[in-house]
């Protein structure tokens, strides 16, 4: 479980909602465990969803979800079960990769605006699919290798004013970022350095940085760099989630067993 002391640090991270056991698990699983061959160990799965602040019955109720979902197989060898991703599981982990690890730097490149004549909830679904964001009713913009549909005017540019920027951000969960740059913002000065952490304590702080990213990140379609605010919450999370998954690495699940072993 993790250090005295750091589950009161990352209580902000803890406290941000959308924590549903399951989709916990998935963020743990595809970060720490995503290879072929890679697996958690049962004791070793309850140290760290102890550290996340899961109780056992939710654990084992989260676990039997993903099992029945195709994500999740266990084996039992010896008394110890052992719990890895599907091909399935990992598919999807591997999907989403792009967009959770992404690298923050902003560049400059080619965008579209979409004017549709449909204004109903199915083609604002349907460009959603298409990987377009909403602008105003009827308007969306997207990169310019979506597929705009038939009929459709399309325009292309290769800057945006800032106005433009402004105007999409509350288009993709705002309230959303700016609640997790708070946290964020909050825990980071505090950090132990990562030489100052065990592995287990890592695990988890990784595990809440990614949960929470990923579930903003995979709710809309991802804007072209020129469309990006800079400024906004959205951007600066990202700067913030890449500094932290990088200054804190990916724990070998060996280093998690030698720290659960030594507690």
């Amino acid at each position: 479980m993790p250090t005295k002391g750091f589950d009161t640090l990352i209580a902000g991270l803890h406290g941000l909602g959308g924590q549903r056991v399951w989709s916990l698990m998935i963020s743990l699983f595809g970060d720490l465990a995503q290879a072929p061959k890679q697996h958690i160990d049962g004791p070793l799965l309850s140290a760290i969803m102890q550290g996340l602040r899961v109780k056992p019955e939710a654990a084992r109720v989260a676990l039997h979800r993903l099992r029945n979902d195709g994500w999740i197989i266990s084996q039992k060898v010896g008394r110890i079960s052992r719990h890895s991703l599907t091909d399935k599981g990992r598919a999807e982990c591997i999907a989403a990769n792009p967009r959770i690890y992404a690298d923050p730097a902003l560049s400059t490149g080619r965008w579209n605006l979409v004017l549709t004549e449909d204004t109903s909830a199915e083609q604002i679904a349907e460009m959603t699919q298409r990987g377009f964001a909403p602008l105003v009713p009827r308007v969306f913009v997207g990169p310019p290798d979506s597929d705009a549909p038939q009929g459709a005017l399309v325009l292309s540019a290769d800057h945006a004013p800032s106005w433009l920027r402004k105007q999409i951000a509350p288009q993709i969960h705002q309230t959303g970022y700016e609640n997790l740059l708070v946290a964020i913002s909050s825990v980071k000065p505090d950090l132990p350095a990562p030489e100052d952490m065990d592995a287990i304590d890592i695990a988890v702080l990784r595990c809440l940085v990614v949960h929470n990213w990923r579930r903003l990140v995979l709710k809309h379609p991802e804007l072209p760099a020129p469309l990006v605010d800079p400024d906004g919450a959205s951007h600066q999370c990202h700067l913030l989630v890449a500094d932290l998954l990088a200054r804190y690495p990916r724990p070998e699940l060996s280093a998690i067993k030698r720290c659960h072993s030594a507690a």
